[in-house]
């Protein structure tokens, strides 16, 4: 049974609403002031209050704050005898899922507070999503107990508190691509989005276009501006899978985007900012591909920040991927 908490120092009104609210099926807490509707908040969980603005010990715009500080995910709507745009806009401010009329707008209360419901049980929902990826892709679900592979996961939890470029390397079905989830997902940024991007996948031209995006009418096709890798990654972790295929022009602008934290767009001239942190992988040895000019030497040094190499062992993933069609777009297992 949901929970709602009336805040009111009016006793008439707080019962009668209270009569009202109960009636639909909702199970219904009274307070006269702020400090006893805290004491409830404190003991239970509501998932939507009802607040006075005007109470005995505290102003209830002033007081939404407070109340959201102690529950997060409980809405707040408040009531006031005489609304004004001022404190409507300060209550919203500070966290208020709406700002009603007494009297005027009681026939609203019951919808409003179903749609409160809603948006609290959609946010659950999403966090428990959240959660469940985070436990699917977490250093916990990789298979696996040799003493190398263990000895590779111990690196990568340690790399992973921090925001250094890691490279990846191993044979073609090690698992890479989990496995840079996994360093996400353990990092600062797990919050933020995870973007996977198969250099082997596209010519040299549409490798551009995906990695740095482009503007309406910088080539035949290009109908619309779009945003690429590097831009949707921004305050994420961009994952390069199969980087030792990508040609060499574009490892030149790969490295410029290292170094100045600035892309450019195709067919634009302004430079753009993202924020993220770089995972590589490939199945290559890139220090022998340097060294013979098939792969930069400058990007090569700029990647192998915390090189970690994956062992055949490590070949026992999670197949399932909950972001399919959302941020990870074109990639292939590792």
């Amino acid at each position: 049974m949901h929970k709602i908490l009336i805040i009111d120092d009016e006793d008439k009104l707080r019962s009668l609403l209270a009569r009202i609210i109960r009636a639909e099926g909702f199970e219904v807490q009274e307070a006269a002031d702020a400090k006893t509707g805290l004491q409830f908040l404190e003991r239970q969980t509501f998932e939507v209050i009802l607040c006075d603005v005007k109470l005995p010990d505290a102003n209830g715009v002033e007081l939404v704050k407070k109340l959201k500080e102690t529950a997060p995910a409980t809405e707040v709507i408040l009531l006031t005898a005489y609304g004004n745009i001022p404190d409507g806009v300060r209550a919203i401010q500070h966290g208020a899922f709406d700002y009603i009329t007494k009297g005027n707008d009681n026939d609203k209360i019951i919808p409003l507070i179903h749609r409160a419901i809603e948006k609290t049980q959609l946010r659950q929902r999403v966090e428990n999503l959240e959660k469940r990826v985070g436990e699917k892709y977490s250093f916990d679900a990789i298979l696996g107990h040799s003493v190398a592979l263990r000895r590779v996961v111990e690196l990568a939890q340690k790399v992973a508190a921090t925001d250094a470029t890691v490279l990846l390397t191993g044979e073609t079905g090690t698992g890479k691509e989990v496995f840079a989830q996994a360093i996400h997902q353990a990092s600062g940024r797990a919050s933020r989005s995870f973007v996977a991007l198969n250099c082997s996948t596209f010519s040299r031209d549409l490798l551009e276009s995906e990695l740095f995006g482009h503007v309406k009418g910088a080539f035949t096709g290009a109908l619309n501006d779009k945003r690429g890798f590097i831009e949707e990654a921004d305050g994420g972790t961009l994952f390069l899978d199969e980087i030792g295929e990508m040609p060499l022009d574009l490892q030149a602008k790969l490295l410029r985007v290292l170094e100045t934290s600035e892309f450019i767009r195709v067919g634009e001239q302004k430079p753009r900012k993202s924020d993220f942190r770089l995972i590589a992988a490939t199945n290559r040895d890139l220090k022998t591909e340097s060294e013979q000019q098939r792969f930069r030497p400058d990007l090569y040094f700029r990647l192998n920040v915390f090189a970690l190499h994956l062992p055949p062992s490590a070949s026992a993933w999670p197949t399932s991927n909950p972001w399919s069609g959302t941020s990870l777009r074109n990639s292939a297992p590792s």
